[in-house]
Parts: C-alpha cells; structure tokens; sequence
C-alpha cells in the first residue's frame, strides 16, 4: 500500500551540558527538517477517495504542533540550570522551553516525537501506522529511526512527549496547552 511522507521545517536552540568543555554546551541554534512516513492501517478507498486520509487531515494537528510548539522552542535537559533561570525570571516564557530527561540532542528529540506523533495519530483517530521519522539538524547531518525499542518506549523522556496536545515540558499544567 502507498506510504505517504511530508516534511515539516522548524527552528530551535539548544544546548548540551553532559559533555564538559563541548562548543554545543554554549546556546545555539539550527534550522531543522523533521520528515515523517505514514504507512496505513486500512484499506485505500480505490476508485472512490483513493486515500485512507486525506493530506490536510494527516498534516493538520502535527503541523499545528511543530508550528506553534516546536518552532523557536528553546531545548534544555531538566536539570540544566538555565531552567531555574527561566522560572525566576521569564516564567512566561517557560511555554517555549522543551525539556527532556538528558541532553536534548536529535537522538533524543526523534524519540520524543515518535512519540508525540504516535499520540496524535491515536487520538485523531487517523488509520496510520509512524513508519520513519527524520530530522535533519544540518544538511549533513540527519538522525532518523523506523521504530522504537522497549527502552526508548520506556524512556522518562517527559510525559509531555506521550499526550496528544500541544505541549513541550511538563513544567505547565496539561490543561494550558493547546
């Protein structure tokens, strides 16, 4: 059955603090494309729709996500003091930060969103199965896997990554998230 593959664009900054002395301990940034493979779970509709979903409905809530959550976010591991800082001092600002458990490296962002889209998926109800997702930090460098294991299911990444709204952190209440 045809897969079906869009690609989404956005910016972050991050910064990785486990590695002392490492030049991406510093803030920075990246321009970054995070590609996703749908694979249905149901029957194409030929001769009639010839798709099991259309593109806007596939796109709509994981576009929505990466373009009002995930774009500009600032990437932080949860115990990077930098975090203390955004809550004393810019707590609104703290629906921009993302968090993970560890460093947020792309390793670690293409598992949070499998995850996310997973939850998506599910609660939109789309018959599709996540077959591959990319992101391509630089255009020489690209993280991607076709599925996860036990471990990176089991992974306290954040709980954020497992629901299907909005949310990047699990330092706001789930509910003020789109």
């Amino acid at each position: 059955m045809p897969a079906v593959r869009f690609t989404r664009r956005f910016s972050m900054a991050h910064r990785l603090i486990a590695e002392a002395g490492s030049k991406c301990a510093v803030p920075h940034g990246h321009n970054e494309f995070v590609t996703v493979t749908l694979e249905p779970t149901a029957e194409i509709d030929f001769g009639r729709a010839n798709y099991a979903a259309s593109f806007e409905r596939l796109k709509a809530r994981w576009h929505g996500f990466v373009d009002g959550s995930l774009d500009h976010a600032f990437q932080l591991n949860r115990a990077d003091p930098l975090l203390a800082w955004f809550r004393e001092h810019e707590p609104q600002r703290l629906n921009q930060v993302l968090t993970v458990d560890g460093d947020p490296t792309t390793e670690a962002l293409v598992i949070a969103l499998w995850r996310k889209l997973e939850a998506i998926l599910a609660a939109e109800g789309l018959p599709f199965r996540l077959a591959e997702l990319a992101i391509e930090e630089t255009p020489t460098n690209t993280v991607l896997t076709r599925g996860l294991t036990e471990a990176e299911r089991a992974w306290a990444l954040g709980g954020w990554c497992d629901r299907a709204d909005f949310s990047i952190n699990d330092l706001l209440p789930p509910e003020t998230w789109s």
